[in-house]
């Protein structure tokens, strides 16, 4: 069993930086393909970022892309990295990270789930 837990939200202004991690307990997730979510008041959940088990491959929802970059934090391939730039007000929302064996996708279709973070981007 995999247990996922993210760190780093909180509140910034409009232009700032967040840097939202997942760390993995229960077994190592070296060879799990990574993600993060999001869900915004009044929304459905969507696809934000995508990291294949080698921190090769990576995917982006077009509204982060150039903004926001997902990676590997450290050697053991067990804490995934998400590094937001030039926040707007539109990205405030409660971030969540996944994983799942297999190639990374952008539908929820992820083993394991972090509980949530939330991220408030003010003006």
């Amino acid at each position: 069993q995999v247990q996922l837990e993210e760190y780093g939200g909180g509140e910034v202004q409009d232009g700032g930086s967040l840097r939202l991690s997942c760390a993995a307990t229960g077994r190592t997730i070296r060879s799990y393909s990574m993600a993060w979510f999001r869900r915004a008041p009044g929304k459905e959940r969507e696809f934000v970022a995508s990291l294949g088990w080698s921190g090769v491959a990576t995917n982006y929802a077009d509204s982060v892309k150039g903004r926001f970059v997902i990676s590997r934090a450290d050697r053991a391939k067990n804490t995934a990295v998400l590094q937001m730039d030039g926040l707007t007000i539109a990205d405030t929302a409660v971030y969540y990270c996944a994983a799942r064996t297999g190639q990374p996708v952008t539908d929820d279709s992820y083993d394991y789930w972090g509980q949530g973070l939330q991220v408030t981007v003010s003006s």
